[in-house]
């Protein structure tokens, strides 16, 4: 069952050291409040998944924090190149960063393979691409029906999976809507589930295209208004478009990005709210 807890008190018990960690969410529902709360406490040597890394990763990254990125596309959405994932790749600052590259059909896939407690999945795929070569998480299996020859992924069981939802009750039930990506898929398939939510509510309402996690596949829900920005939440925000672009600046040098890392992230009074 799902504990209602602090944002503080949630991060500090589920998420740590050398932890493989997926943070998902599409365009919507990106869990940043919880990435700068790792930021905060300084929970390193992470191994980050994510089908879509963009700024929020680009901030673990630059904070030294990540030794290991399993993606299948990585920027910053609208805008360009991921600057602090570009230079630890590159130049090895701040740190050097392993890859573990894969198609979006290939990482969905495996999340898929992990909810459902199978060791792999099983795709049409990666034909004519050198990604099979260059990560050990592909492989091909023979169809024992067809003898087709397919690709197969290893299932992906992330330590701890965080998620930004719309709403919880007071069980620890969390419901989410709008445009969903593999969030449900990366919460069944990991050992440890924290949800950040805009609101707790009395009872959930059944909503079009919804989907609920029961509090039994839960660990720690946070009341976390805004905990998405500068991404949104469908019926409660806007997507900040202005800060992607005003992102692009920051993270293409290094001292600027340490500076605002410090100002808007570690720094105590920027932790009581989602910085603007």
């Amino acid at each position: 069952m799902a504990d209602i807890r602090s944002l503080h008190d949630a991060v500090a018990d589920l998420v740590h050291d050398g932890d493989t960690l997926a943070m998902e969410g599409f365009t919507h529902l990106i869990p940043y409040a919880a990435a700068h709360e790792i930021i905060r406490q300084g929970i390193t040597d992470l191994t980050l998944a994510r089908m879509t890394p963009d700024v929020i990763y680009d901030q673990l990254i630059g904070a030294g924090l990540v030794r290991k990125l399993i993606f299948s596309w990585g920027g910053n959405p609208g805008v360009g190149s991921l600057h602090r994932f570009r230079d630890a790749v590159e130049n090895g600052w701040p740190r050097p960063l392993e890859l573990d590259e894969h198609s979006h059909a290939g990482m969905a896939n495996r999340y898929v393979a992990g909810a459902s407690k199978l060791p792999f999945a099983v795709l049409r795929g990666y034909r004519g691409s050198d990604i099979p070569s260059r990560t050990e998480t592909v492989a091909t299996v023979v169809c024992p029906f067809t003898g087709e020859e397919l690709a197969a992924v290893a299932a992906l069981n992330p330590d701890v999976t965080v998620i930004h939802a719309q709403q919880a009750d007071r069980h620890g039930n969390v419901q989410l809507w709008g445009l969903t990506g593999v969030q449900k898929e990366a919460a069944l398939a990991a050992d440890r589930v924290l949800v950040t939510v805009e609101e707790i509510v009395d009872t959930l309402e059944p909503r079009p295209g919804g989907v609920v996690l029961p509090t039994w596949v839960i660990d720690a829900v946070a009341h976390v208004p805004g905990g998405a920005h500068p991404s949104y939440a469908s019926g409660y925000s806007v997507r900040d478009n202005a800060f992607y672009q005003a992102w692009d600046p920051i993270a293409r040098d290094r001292e600027a990005f340490t500076q605002w890392i410090e100002e808007h992230v570690r720094n105590e009074q920027s932790a009581k709210a989602v910085v603007r």
